[in-house]
Formats: structure tokens, C-alpha cells, sequence
């Protein structure tokens, strides 16, 4: 459901900051150029690796301390979504480099982006705040989430690199699926919030 756009009264964002699931989100910013630089740089890929699994760690443990210290925030809100974006799309850069992944699969996940930021944009325009986030939007995020460190794993020819391929492969491919499914929905959401808008507009 996409409601409008309200500036709700409480702390100011620096002291929305100052929480342990803020702190672990701005910590997740924080190493997305050190996962690129692992990447892309020396090719440290097992560093790389335990910066991916802290990663995908944090997101869960920084929704879950929200709810149990009560410290949700608009910064958090904000924050969460914005470093799963990041991650995402530095880590397909990355294996688009290194060749781990294909390039199709790259341009439909940053198409999904893409097209996602746009309806952000459109809805800002009509006075409304971004939908929600959706379960199946949390679901293809963890999955994919999931899917990147086993893509990690399968490069080389070791029994390790042989028993992630299937895994890896099958994280994938339903986190695309999902990902996509996700932002088709957010797109819906934003055509008819837009409809809706415009119809009250004209009445």
C-alpha cells in the first residue's frame, strides 16, 4: 500500500544514527568499495567471501535488533533497503568482471533497479512516500543475498568449488525470479498510486 508522503516529528536523522541496527547498516555501506576493492583489486576472494556473509548477516540481525530494542527508525528504513541495493549491484559489477556471471543476468537485475528508481522518482513527484516493502521483495533479497557467496565459491576446480556450483545455480535462479516478481509489483503499486492521484486531481 503507497501512501502519501508525510514528515513524521522525532529525532533528527544524526541521532536516528547513533542506534545499533543504524550502526550496522552504515558499517554494511561502509564495505561495499572494501568487498569491490577485494574483488577486483589482489582478487582476495576468500576476504571477500567473509565481507559477503557479514553482510548478509547484518541485514538480518539489524531488522531483528529494531524490533527488539525498539530503535525502528526512518533513517533505518531508509538505510536497510539501501545497502541490499548496494551490495547487489556492486556484487554483480564485480562478478560481471570476473566473468562469474553472464551478462543477462546482470541487465535484468539492474533493469529491475533501474526501473525501480524511476517509479521512486515518479512517486516523489505526486506527493507519495515509496511503497513498502513487500515479503516477496525481502524474500528475493535474502535469497539472493544467499546466492552470491556460493557464485563466490564455485570458482575453481576444488570438490568445494563442484558441490557449490548446484547450490549457487539454484539460489539464483529463484532469486531472479523473485527479484523481478518483486519489482513488477512496486511498479503496479506506482501506476496506480499515479492513476489514483490523477483521477482525484481531476475531480
Amino acid at each position: 500500500m503507497i501512501e502519501h508522503r508525510t514528515e513524521p516529528a522525532g529525532p533528527s536523522l544524526l541521532r536516528q544514527a547513533w542506534t545499533v541496527p543504524n550502526l550496522l547498516s552504515l558499517l554494511r555501506l561502509a564495505g561495499v568499495p572494501v568487498f569491490l576493492w577485494l574483488l577486483l583489486g589482489p582478487r582476495a576472494d576468500g576476504w571477500a567471501l567473509v565481507l559477503l556473509v557479514f553482510s548478509g548477516v547484518s541485514d538480518w540481525l539489524d531488522g531483528k535488533l529494531a524490533r527488539w530494542l525498539d530503535q525502528t527508525s526512518r533513517l533505518g528504513q531508509l538505510l536497510d533497503p539501501a545497502a541490499d541495493r548496494l551490495y547487489i549491484v556492486a556484487t554483480l559489477a564485480a562478478f560481471l568482471v570476473r566473468g562469474i556471471v553472464p551478462w543477462w543476468l546482470v541487465a535484468v537485475l539492474v533493469g529491475r533497479e533501474l526501473l525501480v528508481g524511476v517509479a521512486l522518482v515518479v512517486l516523489r513527484r505526486h506527493d507519495y512516500a515509496p511503497p513498502e516493502v513487500t515479503y516477496i521483495g525481502k524474500a528475493a533479497t535474502f535469497v539472493l543475498m544467499y546466492a552470491f557467496p556460493f557464485l563466490l565459491l564455485t570458482q575453481g576446480t576444488s570438490i568445494a568449488a563442484a558441490i557449490a556450483r548446484p547450490i549457487a545455480y539454484s539460489f539464483t535462479a529463484w532469486g531472479t525470479v523473485l527479484y523481478v516478481w518483486s519489482g513488477a509489483l512496486y511498479l503496479l503499486q506506482t501506476f496506480w498510486a499515479v492513476r489514483r492521484a490523477r483521477t482525484g486531481a481531476g475531480m
